[in-house]
């Protein structure tokens, strides 16, 4: 950085540049040129949560759901469609029996609307014995087109509600089941999972300021378990330069879940014209069962300062006081999936060390050789007191079906019946209006019966026969017979 006149950047010890508190410096193209950018991804939020293979959405302490927000989205979605086109068909048939009934008044019965109510009535198959019957009057099987309007309402209710129930138990058919039990060692010992650890500092900084650690720490200190072993007995360091800083990666294959805790600790040191300093963390936790890649538990997300810290303000970590990344791995058995045993790593807090918010003290730390360091400590805990035991089971069957039929059916039909009764107590008209409508069909029936036996007699015999009088209005000659 041969220049300050960048924005967002000061100078210090007269000859060198670093960026204000909360920004570090990025390339920003492939001319060498950089500027002071911000830490990406907004700190504590876009956390990516996901367990045996399928990632899910998730917020900071908190275990993985059984289904994710957009599932459950889709599938009232898709609910409520079939919902609107059954009350898009109800009000249609109700619309439909209206405008028959209103505009199909024909005492003669010669319009097609008309007829229509008739054919209305004829589907009354499901009232046909339950309408209002008069003080001592016997009750008999009658047909009208109330009825019949009530019954194929009640019918395309009930197919709409049991299309959605069919819904439900094709997309719901099993659903999963997390149960937690308490863990034995015969349990834990039979996790054997490759666990991958991506630390990346956000940062100007490379690899070559990257102290790499040569032991590492199990056990609480102070307790006789405390224990200090050698790095590679259990985990492989290496560190990559990425666009965004130096990732630090530790690789276990093969590893136990073992009872006690452990502590990895790194650090990053000043260069000339370099200073150590980070804006955040980027982690990438990686979990699968030993032999199986096909699953695979992981957590990434991004944190740059105490998650529980009130001000807004922008930090640089530099100095001695260490980064804490406290990292939990859980240990889940899917039965569903072949007896699965997988850890799933949790973040479950970050302490964060030495830092500056303002430019005065970050320009005071920088000249400061007491303070050119960044440290940064894993701390990874296993919960190893419960095993979460996840299989899948079915919420429906045979029985629970025809009896949800059942009541769809009977709830259908008691909301329909209740309706027509309302309307035929009520409203007297309506109570007959299958003898009324009956009569008008008889008459017409015996007026074109009639017809025909009047056409019958004027082609069989002359057209006077059928009249006793001439058009004159004299009675006509009886003719001899010879």
């Amino acid at each position: 950085m041969a220049s300050c006149a960048a924005a967002r950047m000061f100078a210090y010890n007269a000859t060198l540049c670093a960026c204000d508190p909360g920004y570090y410096y990025s390339l920003s193209g492939g001319n060498g040129t950089g500027s002071c950018a911000p830490l990406p991804g907004g700190g504590w939020g876009d956390w990516q949560v996901g367990a045996a293979g399928a990632p899910r959405n998730q917020s900071l302490y908190f275990l993985a759901p059984v289904l994710s927000i957009d599932v459950v989205r889709r599938l009232n979605q898709s609910q409520a469609v079939l919902l609107e086109v059954a009350v898009a068909s109800l009000l249609s048939w109700l619309a439909f029996c209206a405008v028959a009934r209103f505009a199909g008044r024909d005492p003669s019965g010669e319009k097609r609307l008309f007829r229509a109510r008739y054919w209305i009535s004829r589907f009354d198959c499901l009232f046909d014995n339950s309408h209002w019957a008069g003080d001592q009057q016997v009750l008999r099987k009658r047909k009208t087109e109330l009825g019949g309007t009530c019954s194929m309402a009640s019918l395309i209710i009930f197919t709409g509600l049991l299309t959605v129930l069919l819904y439900q138990a094709i997309k719901r058919h099993s659903i999963e089941m997390h149960r937690v039990k308490p863990a034995n060692a015969p349990d834990l010992l039979s996790f054997v999972n490759d666990l991958e650890f991506h630390i990346t500092t956000i940062s100007s900084m490379s690899c070559a300021q990257a102290v790499a650690p040569s032991t590492f720490t199990m056990g609480t200190p102070g307790y006789m378990e405390f224990r200090v072993v050698p790095l590679p007995t259990m985990f492989t360091y290496s560190c990559a330069n990425t666009t965004q800083g130096p990732s630090i990666t530790l690789k276990c294959n093969g590893c136990r879940m073992p009872p006690r805790d452990h502590y990895v600790s790194w650090q990053f040191v000043d260069l000339p014209g370099q200073p150590a300093t980070a804006v955040g963390f980027q982690f990438n936790l990686i979990a699968r069962q030993h032999g199986n890649d096909k699953h695979v538990s992981f957590v990434s997300g991004t944190v740059n300062s105490d998650g529980y810290a009130d001000d807004d303000k922008l930090r640089t970590f530099r100095g001695q006081d260490s980064n804490v990344l406290k990292i939990q791995l859980c240990p889940q058995m899917y039965n569903n999936l072949g007896n699965l045993r997988i850890l799933q790593p949790l973040v479950q807090d970050f302490k964060q060390g030495s830092a500056f918010t303002d430019i005065g003290s970050l320009n005071a730390s920088l000249q400061n050789p007491r303070d050119g360091v960044v440290n940064t400590t894993l701390y990874i805990s296993y919960l190893s007191d419960y095993i979460v035991e996840i299989s899948n089971e079915s919420v429906v069957g045979p029985v629970s079906i025809l009896a949800s039929i059942g009541g769809l059916y009977a709830f259908s039909v008691a909301i329909c019946l209740c309706l027509m009764a309302q309307c035929e107590g009520r409203i007297k008209k309506l109570r007959d209006e299958d003898t009324r409508m009956l009569n008008i069909l008889s008459k017409r029936r015996a007026r074109r019966n009639w017809d025909k036996v009047r056409k019958y007699v004027m082609y069989t015999w002359c057209s006077s026969n059928l009249d006793p009088t001439d058009r004159s209005g004299k009675q006509p000659e009886a003719s001899s017979a010879k």
